[in-house]
């Protein structure tokens, strides 16, 4: 391997990603001086370059990280230098960061950068009491958070915390871009954060392979950049899906694609986007079995990541100069554009959806892309899974993997059809979704038994390093998993998280903020399919109930539900009154009829999954009671029947005692 490698394919990402960066400004004009309160020269460049800098090192943080999760033995060499990658890229993105928030608060405010309190002052209300401001400074916190972390921590599983706050540190800056506060914000917020954790993965997966050339040997390399290969795919699928999203929502028509700066900017990262799949198609069909396989390996596979990743710098150039480029539709914060928004607008940025009807469950859709994504991976790898298995020889039940694509199409259609449009205007329709996913989806999900396919599907390592099967074994074994799956600890989840998150501040949160409408979905999903685990589950777990007291759990969480609908049902006051009185609706129910009728719903149709738990219970209850007999006839067969002789001979026995003690009574 050329020892210059370290050195030549970043110098090369680099240098590739300035010079598209600069290329970039020209064409889409954010380079040329303003009419009005120009910030100068420095801030006109130096703004792009150091948001540029924040995504080549949050690649390279989130891209080592997850490589040293996924592709890499801990006990090795190989970890410690993708861990030594991420904490540099971390210390780096911190000092982006906060240069970041420097050049930003400069630009907006027209105050030229100085050391007097005037302008300490002026930053510091910027990031206490202005949204951006705001959401750098949590991106500076959470970059050095995780600088500490990278740099303190190499146990295996404690790096998942690292990852964690790495991944987080993505929040902030998906949340900013051109489509912030506009129509389609959630859109847009998701589909921002799916292109950065993907970019970040992809690119920051082959600077870690670049660092990792020179402390492994050829076969090793390339079983770690077949790994890497997996997880670049996944990527570009990510990236690729989310690119068209934001496209759209920002050019809008064919004509802007190619009439405009942004729209050429488009087409130069297509090209880019193109040019990487094929990159990515070569490594996995010629590059990887050359490197093992041939002594110009090591050197093919230099100049090959170097080519690749100059390619990468064009895509991230161009991508620093798209985030400071005007687009062709106008993306103007819903709350600034005037009196001409209606109610609905303001409170939830989007217009208000025509009237609820019974085609609407049909027709009426609002399309999430990471769920979307969620949805096809699950899909995808559970079919993998099983055409391994059946590859080998193995069979699985087809029931089973019905009641996983169905569950994964519940989910599809919760997230993306008319619980999606309509939740945040009618709490009924709120409600409705919420029985979907924490009753309905988790059902059909947990008898689709995902985990004991996983185990059975995928293959063991034995280099050092964790897939798949050993995450999932560590996982399942831990005491937090042991709490969690504990049938109690899952019922009260289950039933309690109604009343705690309809009844406190939560649910507020939930509505008005797109994070904490992100969490009710993930913690719902969750909540209901521990539960249903512990109950019906196949998918080995540390402890459940026997069956009488599974019936019992059942028949009290379906109470504690039922008395929770009546309960809003019969309410004389409106939730969040200034959210769903104040929407501005002409059409359907009243806020408080629509409020009574979604308690209705979760008192009758909310317990139609849980019966089904029950009658799910008590088949399996039966089957195991004939399981059971069963195994004691076989059981009984093998022997002979030897235990109803010994037991007979026991009863003689004891009636030849019985004899002889009379006897000697007389």
């Amino acid at each position: 391997m050329p020892r210059s490698l370290r050195v030549v394919a970043p110098a090369a990402l680099i240098a590739v990603t300035l010079a598209a960066l600069v290329m970039g400004l020209s064409i889409g004009g954010a380079a040329a001086e303003r009419t009005l309160l120009d910030p100068g020269a420095v801030v006109r460049y130096g703004m792009p370059v150091a948001r540029t800098l924040v995504n080549l090192a949050m690649a390279g943080l989130i891209g080592s990280i997850v490589m040293t999760v996924w592709a890499l033995a801990s006990e090795q060499a190989e970890a410690r230098i993708a861990m030594d990658l991420a904490a540099g890229s971390a210390a780096v993105l911190t000092v982006a960061s906060a240069a970041t928030l420097i050049f930003t608060y400069v630009d907006v405010s027209g105050q030229p950068f100085s050391g007097d309190s005037a302008f300490g002052a002026g930053l510091a209300q910027f990031v206490t009491e202005i949204e951006l401001g705001q959401l750098w400074l949590i991106e500076l916190l959470l970059a050095a958070v995780t600088t500490v972390l990278a740099f303190a921590v190499r146990e295996r599983r404690l790096t998942l915390i690292v990852l964690v706050a790495a991944m987080a540190s993505t929040l902030p800056l998906a949340q900013q871009g051109h489509a912030a506060g506009a129509s389609g914000h959630a859109q847009a917020v998701n589909s921002l954060l799916v292109h950065l954790i993907g970019a970040a993965v992809w690119l920051g997966g082959l600077l870690t392979l670049v660092f990792l050339a020179r402390v492994v040997d050829r076969s090793r390399l390339a079983v770690i950049t077949a790994r890497y290969s997996t997880l670049a795919l996944f990527a570009f699928v990510g990236v690729a899906a989310s690119g068209v999203v934001s496209a759209w929502l920002r050019i809008g028509s064919i004509d802007a694609l190619f009439g405009t700066g942004y729209g050429q900017l488009v087409v130069w990262k297509t090209a880019a986007l193109v040019a990487l799949g094929i990159f990515g198609a070569v490594q996995r069909t010629r590059l990887i079995p050359r490197i093992a396989d041939s002594v110009r390996g090591g050197r093919i596979f230099a100049w090959f990541v170097t080519a690749e990743l100059a390619v990468m710098g064009i895509a991230s150039g161009v991508a620093g100069a798209l985030g400071r480029t005007a687009t062709p539709v106008a993306l103007e914060p819903v709350r600034d554009q005037g009196e001409g928004i209606s109610p609905a607008e303001w409170l939830t940025g989007d217009p208000l959806p025509p009237e609820l009807t019974p085609m609407s469950y049909l027709t009426g859709w609002k399309f999430d892309l990471a769920w979307s994504l969620v949805c096809v991976f699950g899909v995808g790898l559970y079919l993998a899974a099983v055409l391994r298995l059946a590859r080998r020889g193995d069979r699985w039940p087809v029931g089973r993997t019905i009641a996983w694509c169905l569950g994964i199409a519940l989910l599809f259609y919760t997230t993306n059809g008319p619980f999606n449009l309509y939740e945040q205007y009618l709490f009924s329709v709120h409600m409705l979704g919420h029985m979907m996913l924490t009753m309905l989806i988790p059902l059909t999900l947990v008898l689709g038994a995902p985990i004991t396919l996983a185990l059975r599907a995928v293959e063991k390592r034995t280099d050092g390093s964790w897939g798949g099967r050993e995450w999932i074994l560590w996982m399942v074994q831990t005491p937090f998993s042991k709490v969690v799956t504990h049938p109690a600890v899952a019922a009260i989840v289950f039933a309690g998280s109604l009343w705690v998150f309809y009844f406190t501040p939560i649910f507020r949160w939930a509505m008005e903020e797109h994070l904490g409408h992100q969490w009710m979905i993930v913690h719902f999903l969750i909540a209901g399919y521990l539960f249903s685990l512990s109950m019906i589950g196949i998918d080995p777990v540390p402890y459940r109930f026997p069956y009488p007291l599974r019936l019992v759990t059942l028949f009290a969480t379906m109470a504690s539900h039922a008395f929770f609908g009546v309960t809003i049902m019969t309410g004389s006051s409106l939730m969040l009154a200034d959210w769903f009185g104040a929407m501005g609706r002409t059409w359907g129910a009243t806020p408080l009829e629509d409020q009574s009728t979604g308690g209705g719903i979760a008192w009758g149709i909310g317990e139609l999954p849980t019966l089904a738990l029950a009658l799910i219970v008590a088949v399996q209850w039966s089957r195991s009671d004939s399981k059971e007999q069963k195994r004691k006839d076989r059981a009984e067969d093998r022997s002979g029947d030897a235990e109803l002789r010994a037991y007979n001979e026991m009863l003689a026995s004891q009636s030849q005692r019985d004899q002889r003690a009379q006897s000697r009574g007389r």
